[in-house]
């Protein structure tokens, strides 16, 4: 079954909430399966996602990622929740460590046990989410007495984890609904499937009921290469200034050299060399950007990856809303 298209959200902080609704309004009309919100440093996934959920009718919504350590287990449950009745059973939620960067140097958090506080979270999430008292004993946490004071949701939202290492993609197959995977070369997914399958196997489980989600950068531009400079841009960033996590990821997927380049010198301060760093056969191996005729033949490597179901078109984070929607609009389902 080819593998459905959905939409990632900017993570740039967009003008106003009423862009994010307006730019998933574009998506539901155009024919996309879901739309994902990472909570980054803009607005919080919370209150956008409810602005969405209000301001449509039929597209899939949540976050593709929300941290577990800036919310309890149990507020991320009520969250769902609440959610998932907001938006009428459309809900699906990500979840996941992140990194130090983010967790550390943002929230001033200790980044501690990043695997078992995932686990850990599913597990408390899908029992508040039962609608049952809440009595748990872990190694993270421990909880008593918690209990939703409303109704449960009819159907429990999914809970989705995303992460990069071989353990962590082990973890999604064997504990979550769904695995969020991001920059990502083909070759990298097939590496990281072959994890996600161990865990599907650990956890005696079906690999049909977990659900893999590939968010792609995409830029289909009539002017190809201002799509080509966006794109190029956002890989060096993330590889470069979000810390060691997509650094190192890159590394194991066959280019340590170029992953610590690019490291060092967006660390250095020289962004214009990071970005140079970013050649053209890097470029295509990560994101889907160019002419649409181009940025479509791009995106079909992906998504046509044995064990993907859905990929996510992502824009890269200095593109205009403007060139969002076209890029939206030139990779429609």
């Amino acid at each position: 079954m080819p593998a459905k298209q959905t939409v990632h959200l900017p993570v740039a902080a967009q003008p106003s909430v009423d862009t994010l609704v307006d730019l998933t309004r574009t998506a539901e009309e155009l024919g996309y399966d879901h739309a994902w919100l990472p909570e980054t440093w803009g607005r919080d996934a919370v209150t956008s996602l409810t602005a969405m959920a209000l301001g449509t009718d039929e597209i899939g919504l949540g976050p593709s990622i929300v941290n577990v350590y800036s919310r309890s287990p149990a507020l991320i449950g009520q969250t769902a929740a609440t959610l998932q009745e907001v938006s009428d059973g459309r809900f699906r939620v990500g979840i996941g460590p992140s990194g130090p960067a983010v967790i550390q140097g943002w929230h001033g958090e200790a980044f501690d046990r990043p695997l078992r506080r995932t686990r850990e979270t599913i597990d408390i999430v899908r029992k508040v989410l039962s609608g049952e008292t809440v009595n748990y004993d872990g190694d993270c946490f421990t909880l008593g007495g918690f209990r939703l004071r409303c109704d449960p949701p009819e159907t429990p939202p999914p809970i989705d984890a995303a992460g990069m290492g071989p353990k962590s993609v082990e973890l999604a197959g064997r504990f979550a609904d769904g695995w969020h995977a991001t920059l990502f070369t083909p070759d990298g997914m097939e590496d990281r499937l072959d994890d996600l399958r161990r865990g599907v196997d650990l956890g005696d489980r079906d690999e049909d009921d977990v659900e893999v989600t590939l968010s792609l950068t995409c830029c289909a531009l009539d002017d190809g290469e201002r799509a080509r400079t966006l794109a190029r841009q956002h890989a060096a960033f993330y590889i470069g200034g979000m810390g060691t996590y997509y650094r190192d990821s890159l590394a194991r997927q066959g280019y340590e050299d170029v992953a610590y380049d690019i490291s060092t010198a967006w660390g250095n301060g020289d962004k214009e060399r990071a970005t140079e760093l970013v050649n053209d056969d890097l470029l295509d191996h990560l994101s889907a950007a160019g002419t649409p005729e181009r940025a479509r033949e791009e995106f079909e490597k992906f998504a046509d990856i044995d064990g993907v179901d859905s990929v996510a078109v992502g824009s890269p984070r200095g593109a205009t809303v403007e060139e969002a929607r076209e890029t939206m609009r030139a990779l429609a389902p």
